[in-house]
């Protein structure tokens, strides 16, 4: 949906994975030469976008905001990527578009784009951990939350520190009744990235319950990713 005179929009989300279904509807897309861990710019839908990864956490995501901002203009910011369900109806590749972020670090408002697609509306909430039980996800659902993250509450604060209109779009890739066997918080690196090597060294304890599960989230990362792009691109910012 291309959209008259455009906007500059900045998409930030923790790892370039999110991405590639956002990717796949961008024109003239090259190297954006930010300062962070991968970036990306091109044309999405009439758009001038950016697109920024700087690793898990609130820490790199607000300092991937500030260095794409030092480079580019945004009329708009997004947080987007991946989240955990926390409402019980949500499914794998749903989208959840945030109507606040609720953090440790305080509470903000998101705008919800326009957009004719599917999707949920509820509010975000962004922590310093993966949950990665059913249990802690009830607790978080009871808060009034309907999806978690990672990186949603520091690009918020940026935005708001730049007075730049804040949007919160992710696809769901967990889902609120699932425990995970694989220790992904013990695998956080110093970079902010997940240690594969970590990961796999760890998932060869229990092999026949993790390795599966590292291969169905990662097929569901893939189809997210492919959704998330499909409604990213006809949305009205």
């Amino acid at each position: 949906m291309v959209q008259p005179g455009g906007m500059r929009i900045l998409m930030i989300a923790a790892d370039a994975m999110e991405f590639p279904g956002i990717l796949g509807h961008t024109t003239a897309t090259k190297p954006a030469g930010v300062a962070v861990d991968w970036s990306r710019c091109g044309r999405l839908a009439g758009h001038e976008v950016l697109l920024a990864a700087n690793g898990i956490g609130w820490t790199r995501a607000s300092a991937a905001v500030d260095a794409a901002v030092a480079k580019f203009a945004p009329d708009a910011i997004v947080s987007t990527g991946f989240a955990g369900a926390l409402a019980p109806e949500l499914q794998i590749a749903d989208i959840v578009v945030g109507t606040a972020v609720d953090s440790a670090m305080g509470a903000f408002r998101a705008v919800k784009p326009d957009c004719r697609r599917s999707h949920h509306t509820g509010v975000v909430c962004s922590i310093d951990h993966v949950a990665q039980s059913a249990a802690e996800k009830r607790q978080l659902h009871a808060t009034g939350a309907a999806a978690v993250e990672m990186e949603a509450a520091g690009v918020a604060q940026r935005a708001a520190s730049y007075g730049v209109p804040f949007y919160c779009v992710r696809a769901v890739t967990d889902l609120a009744n699932e425990d995970m066997s694989n220790d992904f918080n013990g695998a956080i690196r110093p970079d902010g990235h997940f240690g594969t090597m970590k990961i796999l060294q760890d998932a060869l304890r229990h092999p026949l319950i993790r390795f599966p599960e590292l291969l169905r989230l990662r097929s569901r990362c893939v189809h997210s990713a492919s959704v998330l792009g499909d409604f990213i691109a006809d949305c009205r910012f």
